[in-house]
């Protein structure tokens, strides 16, 4: 390897063939979701008014490995494989003996990892980051698309908007006056990705013709997004590294998920001893300070009960711009390795995580948006702490998207008006006072 190289890049014919399913790592079955009426665990029959069956299946399969389409393949051709960047500039920005690695999805149409599965969906069908996705993906594939947009994204982050109707998807403000769902929480006017899904929910369920699409938390959705981990083991083969820790933000789970869940599998099989780092924002701490529980995916009840992390459904985060971050739940997936003590979740402010963000765009270049901010934030700690150990570690961490949306925040940080919540006593109690009846978790 050159020493000072920067850059590892595959080509083509290295895009993964198949996405990587941990769930036939883990012990056991795991404790099953359930359906929101009979709280009777949920079969595939009861996800089909929503999600095509072949989705359904993706979600409940114990194969290891799942092949991906070639139709898939071939649009993941548009931007992937992705970059992966050594951030030496970083590094002697830190003085810091640690190698520090980023896994770059900034390149793609969206902007971010959401593609990954957006176009899965949309295949297997024929907000914010996610809702550009999706509209990018239905129109490869001819697709209508209607978004219901989480009412704070939606008016912080306008061109966001325009892509998703550049490619002709109909977006909402949500809560909207459309669904009983958004007229029933009408008062919270910055809105959150719970009662965003329940809007689409309502819709999806009562039109035989539309099918629901979520663009983290579920099963499925992190299979997809295995895609980035397959190329970073590549990558970093070729960098003649391997990373004792991997760091990425954490909101729904798909991100984190994608990048560490082939790193995660050499754990579990190998006895590999990388440690995983999963950052949250500390205004909604769902990892740091939630509770392992049976919840709602959604505000309004329509989706199954899932196992996980949860602050409550009924909580609505203030408007945070790291909006992929502001979810009261977290994949069952992440929330069980979390539970077996297989990742650490961090929680960081808003303004020390765009400090991070700022430092990273005057050494590497690259504006990341709010959410892998919050990653970058939990590295420079990191690698302060291998220069404070006297230790050559290495660091591997998602740069899941850029920020050339999300300007208006950088505004507010460098005017020093940048506001920063954090959860309270009292957001924790009010927040777990409305979970629903459910057996127990461990």
């Amino acid at each position: 390897m050159d020493d000072e190289q920067v850059t590892f890049p595959l080509s083509e014919r290295d895009i993964p063939t198949h996405w990587v399913n941990l769930m036939a790592d883990l012990p056991g079955d795991g404790p099953p979701p359930l359906h929101p009426g009979t709280k009777l665990p949920a079969g595939p029959d009861d996800l089909s008014p929503i999600f095509p069956m072949a989705l359904i299946l993706q979600e409940v399969s114990s194969e290891p490995e799942i092949e991906i389409p070639e139709p898939v393949r071939d649009a993941y051709k548009l931007w992937r494989p992705t970059p992966l960047h050594r951030a030496r500039r970083l590094e002697r920005e830190l003085d810091t003996p640690a190698h520090i690695y980023y896994k770059y999805e900034g390149v793609s149409p969206a902007g971010s990892h959401k593609p990954n599965t957006a176009v899965a969906q949309a295949y297997e069908n024929a907000a914010g980051q996610w809702g550009s996705a999706l509209a990018f993906a239905c129109q490869l594939f001819g697709l209508e698309c209607e978004v219901w947009m989480v009412g704070s994204s939606y008016d912080q982050k306008p061109y966001r908007r325009s892509m998703m109707q550049t490619w002709g998807a109909t977006v909402h403000r949500s809560p909207s006056d459309l669904t009983g769902a958004g007229r029933a929480q009408s008062e919270h006017t910055t809105g959150s990705l719970g009662i965003a899904i329940s809007e689409a929910v309502e819709v999806a369920g009562q039109d035989p013709d539309t099918n629901y699409s979520l663009g983290s938390v579920l099963n499925h959705v992190l299979l997809h997004q295995t895609v980035i981990g397959q190329e970073a083991l590549a990558q970093m083969e070729m960098a003649g590294e391997y990373p004792d820790t991997v760091v990425a933000c954490v909101g729904g789970g798909s991100n984190f998920g994608g990048l560490t869940i082939p790193f995660l599998r050499r754990v579990i099989r190998d006895g590999a001893t990388t440690r995983f780092i999963a950052a949250e924002p500390a205004a909604c701490p769902t990892l740091t300070r939630g509770v392992y529980a049976y919840d709602f995916g959604d505000t309004a009840g329509l989706t199954p009960l899932m196992p996980m992390y949860t602050l409550g459904h009924d909580f609505v985060p203030p408007p945070v711009h790291a909006g992929g971050l502001r979810y009261h739940g977290d994949s069952p997936l992440v929330s069980a390795l979390v539970k077996a003590g297989m990742v650490q979740p961090r929680a960081y402010r808003q303004n020390e995580t765009f400090e991070a963000a700022v430092r990273f765009a005057r050494t590497e270049g690259i504006i990341p948006a709010p959410e892998p901010a919050h990653a970058i934030r939990a590295v420079i700690d990191e690698a302060v702490a291998a220069r404070e150990a006297g230790e050559e570690r290495v660091i591997l961490f998602g740069l899941c998207g850029h920020g050339h949306f999300d300007l208006s925040a950088y505004d507010a940080y460098l005017a020093g008006e940048l506001e920063d919540p954090e959860f309270s006593e009292d957001d924790m109690n009010a927040a777990l006072a409305g979970l629903p009846a459910a057996p127990a978790l461990g």
